[in-house]
This record gives structure tokens, sequence and C-alpha cells, in this order.
């Protein structure tokens, strides 16, 4: 091989190398999307240190007086129970009960002084303990350093401003009710399939709409027996007393998600 085929084929090694030098490297690949938050059925009766809660079907005509305590840093950030974000500067506020999206007027009984917050959260599950304030909503009604307080909560109805031209108007929210929805019973749980089957077919003769459902929790496989098909939540409760009354002391309602 002469010198100048060496030559030729040496300048385009290098040509060949500089080229994929200055190739540019293929993009990462995307970052994977953060999971959105589930939406969380904040009407279902759910159980907490062994105790179970029932959401009140309206916030219509409710009052209670008890020890109001506030949650911050800790939970700043996290998913409420209803799917939003905690945001500690904002006027809102956790009960085990009403439903969410309520608004309250919180009254400190010793001052007098009043807030009006939104429920999103679920809480506080302390004895004693009626109502979780955020960070903002205790400096507001003056709690915050001493961290608890009897107060008086109050569902009202929330009005906004609207401006229509050079027209205000005053938008008033109803207070939320959940009377009306699809719901059932549920009467056992178990972890033998048969067992939950031999019982839904106890149960179809007086409900026709008696099913299972199987599913899992922490502990494996679970089939869980539901009865009945109600629209409204008073029909099911009613149903319900007779149910606990005929032996089943552990049924309570839930939201189905439709037939």
């Amino acid at each position: 091989m002469n010198a100048l085929l060496m030559r030729r084929i040496a300048l385009c090694l290098v040509a060949v190398i500089l080229a994929a030098g200055c190739a540019k490297p293929p993009p990462p690949p995307p970052s994977p999307a953060p999971p959105p938050v589930p939406g969380l059925r904040t009407q279902k009766p759910y159980q907490i240190n062994g105790i179970w809660y029932y959401p009140l079907p309206t916030a219509q005509g409710y009052l209670e007086e008890g020890i109001a305590s506030w949650y911050g840093p800790d939970f700043h950030g996290k998913p409420t129970s209803c799917g939003e974000p905690y945001d500690m500067n904002a006027m809102t506020c956790a009960h085990k009960t009403l439903p969410m999206g309520t608004y309250v007027k919180v009254t400190h009984l010793q001052t007098g002084r009043t807030v009006i917050l939104r429920v999103n959260d679920r809480g506080p599950f302390v004895a004693g303990r009626i109502i979780d304030l955020s960070a903002a909503a205790a400096r507001e009604l003056g709690t915050f350093q001493k961290g608890v307080a009897m107060v008086r909560v109050e569902a009202v109805q929330h009005a906004s401003v609207q401006h229509i031209g050079s027209n205000t108007y005053w938008k008033v929210d109803p207070v939320p009710s959940f009377r009306y929805g699809q719901f059932a019973i549920q009467i056992g749980a178990f972890r033998e399939q048969a067992n939950a089957y031999r019982l839904k077919d106890r149960m179809a003769t007086g409900y026709r709409n008696a099913q299972v459902l199987p599913g899992t929790d922490g502990a494996g496989s679970i089939y869980r027996v539901q009865v009945g098909y109600y629209q409204d939540i008073l029909l099911a409760r009613k149903d319900l007393d007779t149910l606990r009354n005929g032996g089943f002391g552990d049924a309570f309602v839930v939201a189905t998600e439709g037939k």
C-alpha cells in the first residue's frame, strides 16, 4: 500500500471520529409523570385506630362545641383526604364527619373571635378534639400559641362576591348534602370465599342486589358481602337498623360506584 493511499485512509478515519464527537447525544428519556392523587370517596365510612367514622350525609343544622387544635409544617404540601395538597396558610380545617367542602364558622368561646373555614381534610383523631385548624386559621382565631381552645363549630353558607359590569352581587353557595347517591349495606367480610358466597346466597331471598365483592387488604384476599341498592342514604340507614337488630351488628352503609 503506497503512502498516498495510507494518508487518505487516515484522513477518512479522522473525519469519522470528529463527526462522531460532534454528534449530539440522544436526549434522556422523559421523567415519568408523578402519579395522580387518587380521588378519595370521602363519604364512605372509614376506620382509624380501630374506630369507625360515618361521614354525615348533610351539614344542614350542624353545631358542636369542643376542643380545637391545629396542624401545620409536618403536613404542609401532603395530600388531604379530599385529594388537594394541604396548605397550612389557607383558611381550611379537618373534621371527622362533615362533608368535604362544608364551610364552618368557628368561634373561640373565651374571646368571641370567629373565622370561616372550608373542610378539606379528616381529623383530628385525638380524644375530645372536634376540629383541626390550619396554621393560618389558628393564628387568625388566636389559638396558635396555646395550641388548643374551646370552640363552637357551626355549618354555614358561604357567599362569594361576583362582579357583573358595574354591579356587585353575592353568590351564596348551598350547604352541601350527600343524601342522594348510590349506596349499599356491607354486612360481612371474609377471608374464605365460600363463606362469603354462603352468606350472599342466604341474603338473596330478601335482597335482590346481594353480591360478593372480592378485593385485598394488607393481610391478603378479602370478600365483602353487600346487600341492597339505595339512592337515598336515609332509606339505606333505615334498612341498616333492621339488619343490625337482626344480628349484623357490624353492618354499615357504603357509597358504591354504581350499578
